[in-house]
């Protein structure tokens, strides 16, 4: 029998095989769905083979193809890469690799997860993150991430996307880890790693489109996406159709059971539009707790949505959400901006105190950007299930240059070194973004690599996505050149250097106060108060183990301590000062201190 030999595959492996190939132990399964196509073939290492029709759209053949068979699929004629296909080594136009559940030996498999309370989420980004920009590169990484401080690592999109260079959210082949990275044996080096050390490793996920180049989905049949909905990128998925739920469905099955990710972050969730019984985010939060029980191992699932939807976690069982308002209140605090949708906030004590109190700002009042009402009250979310920020990727990448929130005008870096003590010391869960802990010099640019018309169109439309803001008035680094990439690496000799040390040094000492102080360890918003005297804000936090107090000078003159009028007794001990000073009885300008009883 030739290595292209067709096998016999019995009836019960026919019903339940995935689609795109499946190694087992009798061959490998070639499984295609197409309501397109009367006649389907399989190239297999240069070999054309027919496959059986099924019905009902389905076609097979099961071959003798071990793990590095190279394939693409035949439609009518028409070579046509796999849509489902694990690696695509050449990119999204090219041959699909066969990959086998066993290329890879896991050595930390007692590894069982972290509770989202015991998360400190420390966003990166392959490809910038290390000169190498890949899996092993950062790998190589993860004992300074351990020594830091966080303990949860999310990747940014990983799921193949368009030429060498992009942020991610591109992707056209959620199956297959974008090659340039490394291979799949190497993503999943990485993970092990971490687990190792105590990291939890978190991946970014896209299920509310797919990238405008090298989806091929369409192309087999084009009941995978509906004009019932439109979203900002394009044609809606259909979620009503099974082929496409189970397409998410299974990718978030294979992230987390493959590849043993500890959790995924939905991106844009109110993106994804579903008008079946049972709404895909429900389906996705059910199959991934009840995966993580039938492993032994906890699953967190996280949505970034600016709606301001307590429902999410209550009623749809996600863990925890992306809060924007935290992080537009901060900003403006400090900047003083009212470009885009920073215009409906306001700034100052009295806005971070309401905003720290409430969860979010946007409870159902009308969100002028919409002219509608946006959010409902928190009251019954738990702290953890905040997710806090003063810097992410789109924050900082959304703006012409990429600038990082400390390099805005007029915002010193005591005042980041402030804002950066409030954001450590709340009982949300803290996220940083690659960098951001040593005040990183280096941008971090919108980067796309589309080929020319795409690539010009692309740029296009990312001015006026963002038009709205003066910063796009004049010039900004050309997403295409890989320059704009190049730049947004971080430089990683400039971290021991002056202010830089200073901030990092900061951040180490927040971070193992977050681990082994005894209040700040427990995460609860019923130990949590927030006001304001004038300028100075306050944020106690109290239980049987004594309180801490946060006060941030956010005004223009020096306060004497002992002169504020707090509701409650001022704390004698000094936890930590933003600047590192010992003197704690005079907050000078954008100082902040952690003042500690007993």
């Amino acid at each position: 029998m030739s290595e292209n030999e067709s096998l016999n595959s019995p009836p019960e492996q026919v019903a339940t095989a995935r689609l795109g190939a499946t190694v087992g132990p009798e061959g490998t399964t070639f499984r295609v769905w197409s309501t397109r196509a009367s006649e389907l073939g399989l190239c297999l290492n240069g070999e054309l083979t027919p496959m059986q029709a099924l019905g009902d759209g389905l076609f097979e053949t099961v071959q003798l193809a071990p793990a590095g068979s190279r394939y693409h699929f035949v439609l009518d004629g028409i070579d046509t890469p796999d849509p489902y296909a694990r690696f695509l080594p050449d990119g999204l136009h090219g041959e699909a690799e066969v990959i086998g559940p066993d290329t890879y030996a896991w050595k930390h498999t007692d590894w069982k997860g972290l509770a989202l309370h015991e998360c400190v989420f420390y966003e990166l980004h392959i490809g910038t993150f290390t000169p190498g920009g890949t899996y092993a590169a950062a790998q190589e990484r993860l004992p300074y991430l351990r020594d830091l401080g966080v303990t949860a690592i999310e990747l940014m999109p990983l799921a193949a996307f368009p030429g060498e260079r992009g942020w991610g959210y591109d992707g056209a082949a959620l199956f297959a880890p974008h090659a340039p990275y490394g291979r799949p044996e190497d993503l999943k080096a990485f993970v092990d790693a971490a687990h190792k050390l105590g990291l939890a490793v978190l991946l970014d996920v896209v299920y509310n489109h797919f990238g405008p180049d090298g989806s091929y989905l369409s192309s087999y049949s084009p009941e995978y996406f509906t004009d019932r909905f439109q979203s900002p990128w394009g044609t809606g998925l259909d979620y009503r159709e099974p082929h496409m739920r189970r397409y998410i469905t299974e990718n978030a099955r294979m992230w987390l059971s493959e590849y043993r990710f500890d959790g995924l972050r939905l991106d844009a969730t109110q993106a994804m539009a579903d008008d079946s019984p049972v709404h895909i985010l429900q389906e996705l939060a059910r199959e991934v707790h009840a995966l993580g029980r039938e492993l032994g191992v906890r699953h967190l699932m996280l949505a970034e949505d600016y709606r301001n939807m307590p429902g999410l976690v209550t009623e749809v069982g996600l863990d925890g959400i992306w809060v924007d308002d935290f992080h537009h209140v901060v900003r403006v605090t400090l900047t003083g901006e009212t470009d885009g949708y920073y215009g409906p906030f306001s700034g100052g004590a009295a806005a971070l105190a309401h905003v720290i109190t409430r969860g979010w700002v946007y409870e159902g009042q009308t969100w002028p950007l919409e002219d509608r009402p946006r959010g409902l009250p928190a009251d019954d979310l738990d702290a953890p299930s905040f997710v806090y920020f003063i810097q992410n990727h789109d924050q900082i990448g959304n703006r012409a240059q990429g600038d990082r929130l400390h390099q805005f005008p007029g915002v010193s870096m005591g005042a980041y070194r402030a804002a950066s003590l409030l954001l450590l010391t709340l009982p949300m869960t803290p996220l940083l973004f690659q960098g951001q802990e040593w005040a990183a010099s280096t941008p971090f640019q919108f980067f796309t690599d589309h080929h020319g018309e795409l690539g010009a169109a692309v740029s296009e439309g990312r001015r006026s996505e963002f038009g709205h803001f003066a910063s796009f008035e004049g010039e900004v680094p050309d997403p295409q050149e890989a320059s704009t990439f190049l730049a947004s690496r971080l430089d990683w000799q400039e971290q021991e250097q002056g202010e830089h040390l200073q901030t990092l040094r900061l951040y180490r000492s927040l971070l193992a106060l977050r681990r082994s102080d005894p209040v700040l360890r427990e995460s609860r918003r019923d130990t949590l108060e927030a006001g304001h005297q004038g300028d100075v804000l306050w944020v106690r936090r109290q239980d049987e183990h004594g309180s801490r107090l946060t006060l941030w000078n956010l005004g223009a003159e020096a306060v004497t301590l002992s002169g504020l009028k707090l509701p409650h007794a001022l704390p004698e001990r000094l936890l930590a000062h933003s600047e590192g000073l010992a003197d704690f009885s005079v907050l000078r300008p954008q100082q902040a201190v952690l003042l500690v009883t007993p």
